[in-house]
C-alpha cells in the first residue's frame, strides 16, 4: 500500500518551532507524493459581549489573526512553496472533544503527521486519542528538533520487540522502508538469546520479500529505560526515523509507570512512525 493521503492536525499556539514543524510535515507529504489535508481546531469558549469604551478608535484598530488562522496561514504558505495538493478546514469545538474529532478525521487518511511539543500533556492527550481512536499510523514530528529534521527518510530504524503492535507498525511503514537507503532492526535485550535472534532474523527475512534489505542487531539497556536506549541508539547512528508499535504493556501501566511509548511521545529523538 502506498501513502497517498496524509492528515495534519493543527492545534495550539503558532510558536516558532510549531511553524517550522508544519513546514517539515508538508515537506514529508511532498516527498511521499501525497495529498495533505489540514484540520485546525481551537477551543470553543464563551466570550462576554465587548463593552465599547469612550474614545476607542475601533475602526482603525489593527486586528491580528488568531492562533488558528496563523497555523492555517503557515500551512497554506508551506503547501504553496512545496507545490503539493493540499486542502484545509477549521472549526471551534469544546476542549474535551478536540482529540476525538481529530482522530475521527484521521480515519480517512493513510498517515497522520503530528507535531509534538516536548513533555506537553495536551500533545500527549492528542497523540493518545489518535492511537486509540483513528486506526491509522502516526508520524510524530518533534518540534524542538524541527529545524534539523530532514523530510527524506534514508536511514530508518525499526524498534522490534516481537509484539503484534510492532508487526503492525512494520506493515504500515513498508512504503517508507522500501524507499530508505538503510534499515536497521534493533531489539533492546540484556541477553542475546536464541529466541531474540530468531525473531529479528525472521523479520529481516520477511522484509526482504518486500524489497527491503535490513540488518538486525541487539543493544543492551544498561539500566536505562528502553525508550531512552532507543533514542540514544537513533542519535548515535544518524537515524532519520524510528518505526515502532505503541503500548506493548497495558495502557494503564504505561500511564502509571511510564513506558517506551510514553517516553518517545514525551520527547521524540527524531521522526517516529508509531502504530497501535
Amino acid at each position: 500500500m502506498a501513502i497517498n493521503d496524509v492528515f495534519l492536525p493543527l492545534v495550539g499556539q503558532p510558536r516558532g518551532p510549531a511553524l517550522v514543524a508544519i513546514e517539515k510535515c508538508v515537506a514529508v507529504a511532498a516527498d511521499l507524493g501525497a495529498r495533505i489535508t489540514a484540520l485546525a481546531l481551537e477551543e470553543e469558549v464563551f466570550e462576554r459581549p465587548e463593552v465599547m469604551l469612550p474614545y476607542r478608535d475601533s475602526e482603525h484598530a489593527s486586528p491580528e489573526a488568531g492562533d488558528m488562522q496563523q497555523l492555517l496561514n503557515a500551512f497554506t504558505d508551506a503547501a504553496s512553496r512545496a507545490n503539493i495538493r493540499a486542502q484545509s478546514r477549521s472549526g471551534k469545538v469544546p476542549a474535551d472533544q478536540i482529540g476525538a474529532i481529530l482522530a475521527e478525521h484521521a480515519r480517512f487518511s493513510d498517515l497522520t503527521l503530528v507535531p509534538v511539543r516536548p513533555h506537553d500533556s495536551r500533545t500527549e492527550g492528542v497523540v493518545e486519542a489518535f492511537l486509540f481512536g483513528s486506526g491509522r499510523p502516526l508520524l510524530l514530528c518533534p518540534e524542538h528538533l524541527a529545524d534539523e529534521l530532514r523530510p527524506e527518510f534514508e536511514n530508518v530504524m525499526i524498534a522490534w520487540d516481537h509484539s503484534a503492535r510492532a508487526a503492525r507498525a512494520v506493515g504500515d511503514a513498508l512504503p517508507i522502508l522500501r524507499a530508505a537507503t538503510s534499515v536497521h532492526v534493533v531489539t533492546v535485550a540484556e541477553d542475546k538469546t536464541e529466541a531474540v535472534v530468531q525473531s529479528g532474523t525472521a523479520l529481516v527475512d520477511h522484509l526482504r520479500e518486500h524489497g527491503v534489505y535490513a540488518s538486525f542487531e541487539t543493544t543492551k539497556g544498561g539500566g536505562s529505560s528502553i525508550g531512552k536506549v532507543l533514542g540514544s541508539w537513533a542519535n548515535s547512528h544518524g537515524i532519520d526515523a524510528i518505526v515502532m508499535g505503541a503500548y506493548h504493556h497495558s495502557r494503564l501501566n504505561e500511564i502509571v509507570w511510564g513506558g517506551v511509548t510514553k517516553t518517545v511521545i514525551g520527547q521524540p529523538p527524531c521522526w517516529v512512525m508509531i502504530s497501535h
